[in-house]
């Protein structure tokens, strides 16, 4: 590890982004409210729990689904307060699915092989490799000289940034990976370490997170819950979205939204001080490029790196021609296996495994949430708390069309606060939405379509998505932090696909009223 002296004392470099360590869980000096919702939170997880468990079995739900969400809800007040760290909590919902006769102990104890998991452990894999050969450090450096003479540009770079390569890198935890180190070195040069996280932090962090997800929805091939709602479309109500049709409808208020968060963030969620806005090291942006300089040509080592990098990513990129091409299809999981095999094999590789960086907490943490999610999922306890939604809503003949588009638009948006699947997501609201229109009289496509729109807003908590909790895994944040900045957007975009709806929807003939 590089040092600098600085008052005859030797200190890291906070530059050096080998000092950066995941797999390590630092402490952080807890705020007054938090402190406060760990006292309440883990008391208030139990009420809840209890009272859900301990009350009838309502119809239309069975015993072991009225047991996943009792132990669900638990499991999410706790992660929420955090009156324990994260990973027990989700070894504890783990022990209660099985204890309580929820799900199979092999079913629960099955989450940590799904693929989901070692997506993310092939990630961080591949991370370190970036880390490890100083082309993250070089890349980091090359941003913030171009665009880090403040927080305001240098926080919308990395906004443009994931719009560029939502279209093209289809994988969000490929985006979140690519950018990851990146964004841990210019969060360092502006004064925000997972020691000691501050607003600046804050508001880049969770800005790319809603990048990463929230860009997903603005390209049809962005993620499969889009490929999955298009499909439901096309053969339940034989209509074919084009790639177009989706970008016109769904980019204008991604984009919107990202521009509002951006904007929101750094002035009124967590508002940044004078000192918070200017690069924290010595000598600002002329330092940057002096530190740019002395790391003189790339490397072979960073071209190697690269070369590694940019496979997985090829293949990523490219997985729809797979089966043209070699007559198999080669999934975002394996081709990171494969990237991560590269990097770690002896000769060849750049990576020892004991050089690897993987945060295991967060991979048990994932875990429980999956197990968690499809218990929900499973037991069919996913579908009858929609079902009640839309029901509590007293959606029936005769009701007006607007009515059911913005009771639509929020079930869609927030439902993504208690699922932990975008694929299991739209498996059960896009054909029940579809259903629901038929019923009604009205067009499917006018309720779908945008409903799908939403399908990657998952954006307030850690366990909606694989993006969030790697990006949870810096410490940069809080899982309350997470949720306010996500819950604020979501409420933000809510509003934009409705106003889109008497609008945009109704001149690109999407809302044909």
């Amino acid at each position: 590890m590089t040092e600098i002296k600085k008052d005859g004392i030797h200190e890291p470099d906070p530059l050096d982004i080998d000092s950066i360590n995941l797999s390590k869980i630092s402490e952080k000096k807890i705020t007054p409210l938090e402190k406060w919702m760990k006292y309440l939170g883990f008391p208030l997880g139990i009420i809840i729990f209890l009272v859900l468990y301990y009350m009838p079995v309502p119809e239309g739900l069975s015993f072991s689904g009225k047991g996943a969400i009792a132990v669900f809800s638990l499991a999410l007040v706790w992660w929420v307060a955090e009156p324990v760290p994260n990973y027990v909590t989700s070894l504890i919902l783990m022990a209660l699915l099985v204890l309580m006769g929820v799900r199979k102990e092999d079913d629960v104890l099955g989450a940590l092989g799904l693929s989901v998991i070692w997506l993310n452990v092939t990630a961080f894999v591949l991370s370190s490799v970036l880390i490890k050969t100083n082309l993250a450090k070089r890349l980091s450096l090359a941003i913030v000289v171009r665009f880090g003479h403040s927080a305001g540009t240098i926080l919308l770079a990395f906004i443009i940034l994931q719009m560029l390569l939502a279209p093209l890198i289809p994988a969000t935890a490929a985006r979140t990976v690519m950018t990851l180190p990146i964004m841990m070195v210019v969060a360092t040069i502006y004064g925000s370490t997972t020691q000691k996280p501050g607003n600046f932090g804050k508001n880049l962090f969770l800005q790319n997170l809603q990048g990463i997800d929230i860009f997903s929805s603005a390209f049809l091939t962005g993620s499969a819950a889009n490929l999955i709602a298009v499909s439901f479309i096309l053969g339940m109500a034989s209509h074919r979205v084009y790639y177009t049709e989706w970008l016109f409808g769904s980019l204008p208020v991604a984009f919107i939204t990202l521009i509002i968060s951006w904007y929101v963030g750094p002035r009124f969620l967590f508002k940044l001080k004078e000192e918070e806005k200017k690069p924290h090291i010595e000598g600002g942006i002329e330092r940057m490029r002096q530190e740019l300089n002395k790391m003189g040509k790339i490397t072979w080592r960073e071209i190697q790196g690269a070369l590694i990098f940019f496979f997985v990513l090829f293949l990523w990129a490219t997985d729809k021609c797979h089966k043209g091409w070699f007559g198999f299809e080669i999934s975002a999981v394996m081709a990171s296996l494969i990237g991560a095999a590269i990097a770690l094999s002896p000769k060849i590789g750049l990576l020892k495994w004991n050089e690897a960086d993987i945060p295991w907490h967060l991979m048990i943490f994932s875990t429980g949430a999956y197990a968690g999610g499809m218990a929900l999922e499973d037991t069919g306890a996913a579908r009858w708390v929609v079902g009640l939604i839309f029901d509590t809503f007293g959606i029936k003949a005769g009701i007006n069309f607007w009515t059911v588009y913005i009771i639509v638009i929020l079930v869609s948006i927030y439902t993504h606060l208690v699922f932990t699947s975008k694929t299991m997501r739209t498996l059960i609201l896009i054909p029940l939405i579809i259903a629901t229109a038929q019923k009604l009289g009205f067009n499917p496509v006018a309720l779908a379509l945008p409903a799908a729109f939403t399908l990657d807003w998952v954006i307030s908590l850690p366990i909606n998505a694989k993006p969030n909790v790697i990006l949870y895994s810096t410490g940069q944040y809080s899982v309350l932090d997470n949720f306010k900045y996500g819950f604020f957007i979501t409420t933000v975009g809510a509003i934009l696909l409705i106003i889109a709806g008497f609008t945009l929807y109704r001149f690109l003939g999407i809302i044909p009223y």
